[in-house]
């Protein structure tokens, strides 16, 4: 997603399960009318050591083809056992939930700790929609690499019952 330059969105939601859907204008503009699978496949285990380049390269090229649907307008919406289910997604906010207030920032630091923030705070449309989206779909986590290199991961914190977002740029240097 960093890769190409132009940023994008993430949505990783429960396999089987459709919720995710109303927090999404439908129709998604490019659903799957079956899930693509080759990044499932080639993830669930490495070959013997004989085809492991074969199979590396193949992986790589599935990675690069799904982080490339990121680039187009929309979120990229895969189950979290590697299946996308289509692209373009318009996030919106759940009917009857309420707007997102309040998240809580972390970043990998040692000794560093959370920070309470407005969502704009974060960045732009991408990273509110990705917060509203982790805290109306709870079970799912939203991925948002901007153009400036941040990359951030939303997910719901039953703990402190909000949305973390968790700054992670540092760790993909």
């Amino acid at each position: 997603m960093r890769a190409h330059g132009r940023g994008g969105s993430l949505l990783v939601v429960s396999a089987g399960s459709d919720a995710w859907r109303e927090s999404i204008v439908a129709p998604v503009p490019y659903a799957a009318s079956q899930p693509f699978t080759e990044l499932a496949v080639l993830g669930r285990a490495a070959p013997p050591e004989a085809e492991r380049r074969a199979w590396k390269e193949s992986l790589s090229r599935a990675i690069d083809a799904v982080a490339g649907l990121t680039a187009v307008d929309g979120a990229v919406v895969m189950t979290g056992q590697l299946e996308v289910l289509g692209f373009g997604a318009k996030i919106v906010r759940r009917k009857t939930w309420p707007p997102v207030e309040q998240v809580t920032v972390t970043e990998p630091i040692q000794g560093g700790t959370g920070t309470l923030v407005h969502p704009e705070q974060l960045g732009g449309t991408r990273h509110f929609s990705a917060a509203q989206f982790a805290q109306d779909q709870r079970d799912s986590v939203a991925l948002v690499a901007s153009q400036d290199g941040r990359f951030t991961v939303f997910a719901w914190s039953e703990r402190d019952n909000m949305v973390q977002a968790h700054r992670i740029e540092a760790l993909l240097l």
